[in-house]
């Protein structure tokens, strides 16, 4: 179905085009031509840190994220319950064993019970900045080194939250807050780190390329037609959170007060702009009526096939997941766009 006010719609306002052309004009199109290294370096600097690896997904950051770190088989790394499912695959992917904790009323990790789910086994954390909040690092971090931890990021919704843990990992998929399409990126200040993510990246060639490769490894590399898009994303990451934090005012303000709506945590950057309904379900269907566009919140990896527990409908993960949506979030969200969509849910509450 189309709809006039999609959740998600690419802001490709700077460079992109004329350095995709370049790119395809040098003949560069592969992982290994130069708009790559600028991106990695570009997106680093920005975040104040010292290394970037690109590669093909936030999925695949977050696999060669804990695969640098020596992750597998017997292992487990603390995950969030409320989140996308990636962030467990990505553990699971390396053999290692993920262990959920429940979300706070911000939906990010619950700081208070990750510690009691610390066993001998456990090698991370794996915070994730849940639409753009983040999440409560100082906490993390002490636990990690009181209890000899690394922490990798799960960054896929939060570009412009500056990273603090071992490793960050980033999604470049289009409806993120930048985008090159398909992408993700690792940053770390551990040059050996950087170095392993991207070798395993790369099909660990060994130096003289001999097609002797001496340990698992991946291809997820990122092509040169996408690090020209995310460099030029990356150009204009300030002017593009300054305009999502305009549209979070603006929808704060338009749905303050109405019966039947809860409002969320304001985020340190908007990714998507999340809120409850006790009609949900209905209020949905209604906005797809105006031709308004929205989604679910994530559903708790204890409900999810592969990893089932009996106690999911405990979970305020799962709560949250019964009666929260988002609406239409993108960089070129206009005014009169927000006052439609606003008024549209207004006029379904019977609001003035």
């Amino acid at each position: 179905m189309s709809f006039t006010h999609p959740v998600a719609v690419p802001w490709l306002g700077g460079r992109e085009l004329e350095y995709v052309t370049k790119a395809v004009g040098d003949g560069w199109i592969s992982s290994q031509g130069p708009y790559v290294p600028r991106f990695e370096s570009e997106f680093a600097e920005y975040n104040g840190v010292s290394y970037g690896v690109a590669c093909s997904s936030g999925t695949t950051a977050l696999t060669l994220a804990l695969r640098a770190l020596g992750i597998g088989p017997g292992d487990e790394v603390i995950v969030p319950e409320f989140t996308m499912i990636a962030s467990a695959w990505a553990v699971t992917y390396t053999g290692a064993t993920p262990v959920f904790v429940d979300c706070g009323d911000d939906l990010n990790i619950d700081v208070s019970l990750i510690e009691e789910r610390i066993t001998p086994r456990t090698k991370a954390i794996m915070p994730v900045h849940i639409y753009g909040r983040r999440c409560a690092m100082d906490a993390i971090m002490n636990l990690a080194y009181e209890y000899n931890l690394r922490v990798v990021e799960d960054s896929a919704e939060a570009h412009g939250v500056r990273p603090v843990g071992d490793i960050a990992c980033f999604s470049l998929y289009s409806n993120k807050i930048i985008t090159a399409g398909e992408g993700g990126i690792c940053l770390t200040d551990d040059r050996h780190l950087a170095e392993q993510m991207a070798h395993l990246r790369a099909m660990a060639f060994t130096r003289d390329h001999s097609f002797l490769h001496k340990k698992l490894a991946y291809n997820f590399r990122m092509t040169n037609m996408q690090a020209a898009v995310a460099l030029a994303q990356t150009e204009q990451l300030d002017t593009i959170l300054a305009k999502r934090r305009e549209i979070e005012r603006r929808y704060d303000e338009a749905l303050a007060g109405i019966d039947g709506i809860t409002l969320m945590p304001r985020r340190d950057v908007l990714w998507m702009y999340d809120v409850r309904a006790e009609r949900r379900e209905e209020l949905r269907d209604f906005l797809a009526s105006e031709s308004i566009e929205t989604r679910v919140f994530f559903k708790p990896m204890s409900r999810q096939p592969g990893y089932l527990a009996p106690d999911w409908r405990s979970l305020k993960a799962h709560r949250f997941s019964e009666d929260g949506f988002y609406l239409p979030t993108h960089t070129g969200l206009t005014t009169r766009d927000q006052e439609f969509i606003t008024d549209t849910v207004r006029k379904f509450c019977g609001a003035r």
